[in-house]
């Protein structure tokens, strides 16, 4: 499988048959708690034929990667784009928690499925200049470039570990986990 992110079609026809496949497979893993799905099945829900489910993704995996990437790229990064407040991170902490407790059973099934790598990665490379963002902010030109790079890495790496290891075993409630983000982030930066 392909691990880079693809690029979203131009073409408004191409955008809407891909938006329909990507719903159509948010739709069936959401309700069935699983990626045990078929292309056929992702093709009879979007209205559309089996070979342009393959003609515009390849196979399944690509498919499920592409609608957890779908849907973090338009509900969840808006929505941190929105509450980036510098000095206090929870309400963006906050946002990026209920997002993932809101879409559990979608997110659970990828990534406890033949995606979950790709997806980590993936959700890795879109959280990452977020969080590129905050350590300049709280690190300013103390930091190399290098180093900032680093952290930023380090830490959406390991907030996407917590998170992925919430979303498959945890609770429900955003809040709680809001709060041990922030314990385990403040931590961290006053071990700098």
């Amino acid at each position: 499988m392909d691990l880079h992110v693809v690029e979203p079609a131009r073409d408004r026809r191409v955008r809407r048959t891909r938006a329909s496949v990507l719903r159509a497979a948010f739709d069936l893993v959401t309700a069935r708690g699983t990626t045990a799905i078929t292309l056929s099945e992702i093709a009879e829900a979007a209205d559309v034929s089996r070979r342009v489910v393959y003609q515009h993704f390849g196979d399944l995996d690509t498919v499920l990667l592409e609608s957890g990437l779908d849907l973090a790229r338009r509900e969840l990064l808006p929505c941190v784009a929105e509450l980036r407040q510098p000095v206090d991170p929870r309400p963006e902490i906050l946002a990026m928690a209920r997002h993932f407790a809101e879409h559990k059973v979608f997110y659970r099934a990828l990534l406890t499925g033949s995606c979950a790598y790709a997806l980590d990665r993936g959700l890795i490379s879109l959280l990452l200049p977020v969080n590129r963002q905050g350590v300049e902010h709280v690190y300013g030109d103390r930091l190399s470039a290098q180093a900032a790079d680093d952290l930023a890495a380090f830490i959406t790496g390991g907030a996407g570990s917590f998170v992925t290891a919430w979303v498959i075993d945890g609770a429900r409630d955003p809040e709680a986990f809001t709060d041990r983000l922030i314990a385990v982030m403040s931590v961290l930066m006053e071990m700098s």
